[in-house]
């Protein structure tokens, strides 16, 4: 016989050993070695009871009887082949775009997906890049990295690689997995009552049980294959079927007041849904699960006791290295700021994107879907297609009192007709200048990706602004902006300038001159917005698929108040001058003759640019090789991508001096 002597959490192990010894503890344990045999992999798991033990005997494995669990896809460059789901096209979503599952917090019950993957024609130029840019030399063949295939599009659930505890939750119809985004697949008729069964506390003990290891483990996918599957009865199932339904359901409530959310449907200050008690729900209804589950694995109190005394392993180990982005959300999350987020709902109001009918009831909120139901196109908050918005906009506010345009007259009249109290004039405008594009950048940065969809294209001072919004731009845009906007403002700045000088006289005062001096600045600067605008519009053509950064790289001298961001777009543009991201449309837009005949090279580049048929053919033995004679010569391809406008405004944008660092305020005409 040998004995064990449990003691991992006591801080002075010695003396805790006696008092096992002595009897006045009972953390000791004398277990047949042949036990040990009884678990799969044999894991030293000395504490581990006979009705636990006896759970992974009795019942069949996970892994079995139209139950999978599998690891998925990974893309060896994220930048490239994913995006943020409100970036992209929503009429590319689940034709181009399909939600992406990628591991990220806990989230028991409930998660949002925040990317999406390019799985265009299958993932076509996904594993045209896999075979030809192998980071493993062993790579013969995409499914060495694409794996699992067969189950992407399929509902099931999926879980964060490393957290406290295990607790998945749904992954709905129409996703692909990574392979960090682990996922369980189960028969349609046991989906909702295995969300239960996976999220239940007997379950997150087997699973640590089997790894041998409670504070922090990976949960990884070997493992859950081999734990034990206990089948609930007709009557079980629904009631767990019922219980994931509500957790579900109560844990999605707060999703519907984030606004980067496929759930959002109002802020939170006008969302009586997301202000509820969801904690004591989720704990109430956890409890109930966990009662059902005990049953189904045959646990008794015994169990139940050795379970719950687990905590003392997971509060004794070591938690190191613990991702960034697991069982916590580190995400700059601006959205826990009411008043900001209410800001910032009116500002997408403003643009046409949100409908104010849900805050005034004039359109009721639509029914909340089924937790694997494919997930909507767009937000159950936006203006359905179609539907005029509240107020009329073509994708450019500008900051100028009096202007039909100006966004903070807009924003107060969202407050207002919303019932909430309108800012003071003043106060509205210097936030949207100078906090609201910052605030809004954290907003819109989820799983490492940053893609801001309302743009500040600013003077340095801050004294004037320009605000587009991203899924309203076209090649027209900046066109639009300088002959709407920017010379009809400058063009009344100087009349501005002239009356003040007249009123001056040849002999102004030391007030006068400051004011003066102040109007010439402001003039100045709205001069240098204008040029910078004439270098940018001639070969502005934005493609979403090329994600926010790289869409807005070029305007990176327009993003003058906020200097981290102008940097990071800078560095993006550089990037693409060098040839960095060819694959991008802007790069065959700006320099067809590098990157057509890239494609003759690269049969992803060839794919991402509609020139494979003419560049490439599938040999007899299954691979692609590029055709000896091209069915249309590469010349031709690059004479016809070849604009004599667009290389003037790339010579002029790149041959432009640097912005105007000037941080200065400077006088603004009202």
């Amino acid at each position: 016989m040998t004995l064990f002597i449990r003691a991992v959490a006591a801080e002075d192990k010695a003396s805790a050993i006696k008092r096992v010894i002595s009897g006045e503890l009972t953390d000791r344990f004398t277990p047949n070695l042949s036990q040990f045999k009884e678990l799969p992999g044999t894991p030293f798991a000395y504490w581990i009871g006979a009705g636990v033990r006896a759970a992974f005997n009795r019942f069949p494995a996970v892994e079995g009887n139209g139950r999978a669990v599998r690891q998925g896809l990974a893309t060896a460059d994220d930048f490239r082949f994913l995006r943020a789901q409100w970036e992209i096209d929503s009429r590319k979503r689940g034709k181009k775009w399909f939600p992406f599952a990628k591991g990220g917090e806990l989230s028991p019950f409930y998660a949002s997906l925040h990317l999406t993957i390019n799985w265009d024609e299958e993932g076509k130029e996904l594993k045209a890049w896999v075979v030809s840019n192998p980071s493993d030399p062993r790579t013969v063949h995409w499914s060495r990295r694409i794996a699992s295939s067969e189950y992407y599009l399929l509902p099931g659930m999926t879980w964060p690689l490393r957290a406290s505890r295990f607790a998945p939750q749904p992954m709905p119809s129409g996703c692909i997995f990574s392979v960090r985004g682990y996922s369980v697949f189960l028969p349609g008729s046991i989906l909702l009552a295995g969300l239960s069964i996976f999220n239940s506390k007997p379950f997150d003990y087997l699973f640590k049980a089997l790894l041998g290891r409670f504070g922090y483990p990976e949960f990884i996918v070997g493992v859950l294959q081999k734990l034990p599957w206990a089948e609930p009865s007709a009557d079980q199932a629904k009631a767990l079927s019922n219980l994931a339904r509500s957790a579900w359901s109560a844990a999605r409530a707060a999703d519907t007041a984030v606004e980067t959310s496929l759930a959002f449907a109002l802020p939170k200050p006008l969302n009586v849904g997301a202000n509820g008690t969801t904690g004591a729900t989720l704990l109430e209804l956890q409890s109930k699960i966990d009662a059902i589950a005990f049953e189904i694995f045959g646990l008794d109190e015994s169990d139940k006791r050795e379970i719950a005394g687990a905590a003392v392993f997971a509060s004794a180990e070591i938690v190191a290295d613990i991702d960034d982005n697991e069982d916590k959300n580190t995400d700059a999350n601006a959205d826990d700021n009411d008043q900001f987020s209410l800001q910032s709902w009116a500002v997408g109001v403003a643009f046409g994107r949100f409908d104010i009918r849900l805050a005034t009831g004039e359109r009721a909120i639509p029914a909340e879907p089924e937790p694997f139901d494919a997930l909507p196109d767009t937000s159950p908050g936006m203006v359905p297609n179609g539907e005029a918005p509240f107020m009329p906009c073509k994708g450019v506010l500008v900051d100028d009192p009096g202007h039909a345009d100006d966004l903070a007259a807009r924003v107060n009249a969202v407050y207002e007709r919303v019932g909430q109290p309108m800012l003071e004039a003043a106060t509205l405008r210097r936030s949207l200048a100078r906090d609201f594009f910052p605030a809004h950048l954290k907003m819109y940065t989820k799983s490492g990706r940053k893609a801001p969809i309302y743009w500040q294209l600013a003077t340095p001072s801050g004294g004037y602004s320009v605000w587009l919004y991203l899924h309203d731009l076209n090649k027209d845009t900046f066109f639009r902006v300088q002959t709407d906007y920017v010379s009809p403002k400058l063009a009344h700045e100087q009349r501005q300038l002239e009356g003040l000088r007249n009123d001056a006289g040849p002999n102004p005062n030391a007030a006068q001159r400051k004011i003066i001096e102040s109007q010439e600045s402001f003039i100045g600067e709205l001069q240098s917005l204008l040029e910078d605008l004439r270098h940018v519009a001639p070969l502005w053509n934005p493609i979403l698929d090329d994600g926010v950064v790289l869409t807005m790289a070029p305007l990176w001298r327009l993003m003058t108040q906020h200097k981290p961001w102008q940097k990071e777009l800078k560095a993006k543009w550089e990037d693409l001058v060098a040839g960095k991201f060819d694959w991008s449309h802007i790069a065959i837009h700006l320099w067809p003759e590098r990157v057509v005949p890239k494609c003759a090279t690269d049969r992803s580049l060839a794919i991402a640019h509609g020139l494979e048929d003419l560049l490439w053919a599938d040999s007899n033995d299954g691979k692609w090789k590029p055709r000896p004679t091209p069915k249309r010569p590469i010349d031709e391809l690059v004479r016809e991508r070849t604009s004599i406008a667009v290389k003037a405004a790339l010579q002029g944008l790149t041959g432009a001096s640097a912005p105007n660092g000037s941080t200065a305020r400077t006088r603004r005409s009202s």
